[in-house]
């Protein structure tokens, strides 16, 4: 897709992508500069610092117990009558 950029910096998005990823009036966008191209995605929202963190550890994190038993090592016997 192709837009052309106005006198004052302004692209309009067309409304099928608007519409797909939706994108809503007001909403803050991130310009960023890669490799010579422009990439453009929704701003994380300052608020929340963990946003822009969130999938870092991929599909399936452990859960604390299963960590937490990795590092110490099973707890035998406490378990025992």
């Amino acid at each position: 897709m192709k837009a052309t950029l106005s006198a004052k910096g302004q692209v309009t998005i067309p409304k099928s992508l608007r519409t797909r990823l939706g994108l809503r009036e007001g909403q803050v966008l991130e310009f960023v500069e890669r490799d010579g191209a422009l990439v453009v995605t929704k701003a994380t929202p300052a608020g929340d610092p963990t946003l822009a963190v969130y999938g870092i550890l991929g599909p399936r994190a452990a859960p604390t117990d299963e960590l937490i038993e990795a590092l110490r090592g099973p707890a035998d016997g406490l378990d025992a009558p």
